[in-house]
């Protein structure tokens, strides 16, 4: 049963009402089309409710949060479009606006095919440990959309011998100070919820999500690092972008996808 159906039928209908508006924001990339933007904030809007209602429990009788990787992905691209929102105020970018709703409503709809479990938070902390993951996630998330359209710039300025400007117009100096302003925060964050998570556990395990994190941690040091000392750009610095967030993908989704779905059971 999904995690939307044991509230009734709000979380649902604001589910197929969000799924909706992301479609229309996903329909157009031109730019004298203004529909798609209100839309995308209409998605945004109506999916930061369903995050409320059913993974945050608003409502519900039973104390805790919804866990699971759907869940999980579901306020990580959440937080994407949430900053999206402000810099699209700044630069347009329609095409991430599109490749934003589209996975706006897929994670919509994962996370009501699998909804994970209600589990209470063991500890006072443990909810502000979990936002700070989940938003490390967002944020990194950003960073590696922002790289792939940096990447991509780059290959057509080496096959075209094209202007040092973005896809969209961008200078590519400001679109890879972008991508990496993502890439500090998300391990300024990500460091904050490890700490964290270590200074108030109970009983600190290494298990296969503490090596993930700790594995992505050390990927994402070593990227600003070389940035810093060593100046590295262009692929090399975006290949190590893509390789910390795959661990950090690993350390908390990839092993509940694996449990909840492959294996058909709980994991703590």
């Amino acid at each position: 049963m999904s995690g939307f159906s044991t509230l009734g039928t709000a979380p649902l209908v604001l589910a197929l009402v969000a799924v909706l508006a992301y479609a229309v924001a996903a329909a157009s990339v031109d730019e004298r089309v203004r529909w798609p933007a209100p839309a995308l904030l209409a998605g945004g809007l109506l999916h930061a409710a369903l995050l409320v209602l059913d993974i945050g429990g608003w409502g519900r009788a039973e104390p805790g949060a919804r866990l699971g990787f759907g869940p999980v992905l579901s306020l990580a691209v959440w937080l994407m479009v949430a900053v999206h929102a402000i810099e699209s105020r700044f630069v347009p970018l329609p095409a991430v606006r599109r490749v934003l709703a589209i996975a706006g409503a897929a994670v919509v709809l994962l996370a009501w095919a699998f909804p994970g479990e209600v589990r209470p938070m063991a500890s006072p902390w443990a909810p502000l440990h979990w936002v700070l993951g989940v938003a490390s996630y967002g944020l990194f998330g950003a960073a590696v959309l922002h790289a792939t359209m940096l990447d991509a710039a780059e290959r057509q300025m080496r096959l075209r011998a094209a202007p040092a400007a973005g896809p969209l117009g961008m200078p590519l100096l400001r679109l890879e100070r972008l991508t990496f302003r993502f890439v500090e925060a998300g391990f300024v964050v990500l460091t904050l919820a490890l700490a964290l998570g270590f200074v108030t556990a109970a009983r600190w395990r290494l298990d296969h999500k503490t090596v993930f994190s700790l594995l992505g941690w050390g990927v994402f040091a070593a990227l600003l690092g070389g940035r810093l000392l060593r100046g590295w750009r262009g692929r090399r610095a975006t290949r190590w972008l893509y390789v910390g967030t795959a661990l950090l993908l690993l350390a908390y989704v990839g092993s509940r996808f694996v449990f909840e779905v492959v294996l058909g059971r709980s994991v703590s």
